[in-house]
């Protein structure tokens, strides 16, 4: 069976850097992911040709299915990985609040990355190919969102990406269940025909470095976070179980064990 313990040799990558690399650490992750989804973007809101036709090739090979399919499949996708998740901070609760930070950094993280997704299709307009493109399947043609549901970046891709990248870095030993997981959603918002390939690329590179920048960077404070809220009678048993010491956090979860 799976565990969701992390891998004590080597402990999580925030515990491994350096405490005055964090944020040159965080940051050289922010830039490399901005410079990745920078050159994404499309140019004046049109896809760029191998990205039109790799969303031409997807939708024909899935012509057979029912649009429906391919898109239920990505929200059951979500709810695995967020399913995964809550199991991870409900485990977590037990044995330190370095883990139970982790878990919620994550968290976190995955939400920033969606913020940041919506402000990006805003600002770039960008039209969905079920839209835009001729030739589209029927059945694609008529689940295809409406005007102005801009397709730039993939919500469901920064999602999934950055759930599945956060769980992995967490838990290595889950990565094998979350990351195809992460993966399949994603490339089926181009199988659903909703998305062009560089939509969920970018989604994937936003969602994966802003929960690596953010477990990198502010997990020691969030582990501070956590063991002063954990007295708070409110906030307390949502943070950690009785059996956990707030002051002190354990040693091998916290990857120096």
């Amino acid at each position: 069976m799976t565990s969701l313990h992390p891998s004590r040799a080597a402990g999580p990558a925030s515990h491994r850097t350096p405490p005055q690399a964090r944020p040159v650490a965080a940051a050289a992750l922010l830039l490399g992911g901005g410079g990745a989804a920078a050159l994404l973007a499309p140019d004046g809101g049109t896809a760029a040709g191998w990205s039109a036709a790799g969303y031409r090739r997807t939708v024909r090979a899935f012509a057979d299915l029912p649009a429906a399919v391919p898109a239920l499949a990505t929200e059951l996708g979500l709810l695995v990985l967020g399913a995964v998740w809550l199991l991870c901070w409900w485990r977590a609760r037990g044995r330190s609040r370095a883990a139970v930070a982790g878990v919620l950094l994550a968290g976190a993280g995955t939400v920033v990355a969606y913020g940041l997704s919506e402000v990006l299709k805003t600002a770039f307009d960008e039209q969905r190919p079920c839209r835009a493109l001729g030739g589209v399947p029927a059945q694609v043609a008529a689940e295809c969102p409406p005007p102005g549901d801009w397709s730039f970046p993939s919500n469901h891709a920064t999602l999934a990406a950055a759930l599945a990248v956060g769980l992995a870095v967490l838990h290595p030993r889950v990565a094998a269940l979350v990351l195809p997981v992460g993966v399949a959603t994603a490339a089926g918002r181009v199988a659903a025909g909703v998305h062009y390939p560089h939509d969920v690329l970018a989604g994937a590179v936003l969602g994966a470095v802003v929960v690596a920048a953010l477990l990198v960077c502010a997990r020691p404070a969030a582990a501070r976070a956590v063991g002063a809220l954990a007295g708070v009678p409110l906030f307390g048993p949502l943070l950690l179980s009785p059996s956990v010491e707030p002051g002190r956090p354990n040693a091998a979860s916290d990857g120096r064990g």
